[in-house]
């Protein structure tokens, strides 16, 4: 369910870098939802908590934003979601495993190609220290 600082879509300024102090903005929601909860949740649920603290820190951001893959002028319908992009900037794919994987990565780096984005947050609540759980993706 979008809210008022959700985006329906993406726009064409989508080549922009993001803020370092965004991005520290965007890692204090993830602490702070990992502080809250702990591991071991489904990853919609870390989702629905992250997407209330970067409402209350006043980010603009897209949940389940589509992915599109164009071949030729034709959009092949592959149905790949990035679970959060902020400020039209950041890409968050957020994990809730026992370790990310290659594969992992290879999803971040497709959806960063594919949106055009500089930048993407790999966030894995289900580590016992959040700091544990992060890794930055830079294209």
């Amino acid at each position: 369910m979008l809210n008022h600082n959700e985006h329906d879509g993406h726009n064409e300024n989508l080549f922009r870098d993001c803020p370092e102090e965004m991005i520290g903005g965007v890692l204090d929601a993830a602490f702070d939802v990992h502080r809250h909860l702990g591991p071991g949740l489904l990853e919609s649920v870390y989702e629905q908590a992250l997407a209330y603290e970067l409402t209350a820190r006043g980010l603009a951001f897209a949940r389940q934003l589509e992915v599109p893959v164009n071949y030729r002028g034709h959009n092949l319908g592959t149905g790949f979601r990035a679970d959060i992009v902020v400020e039209d900037c950041l890409l968050l794919e957020l994990k809730a495993v026992d370790d990310l994987s290659p594969s992992h990565l290879a999803q971040a780096i497709t959806y960063l190609r594919l949106l055009k984005l500089k930048r993407g947050l790999l966030l894995n609540f289900n580590k016992r220290l959040m700091k544990e759980g992060i890794k930055r993706v830079v294209i």
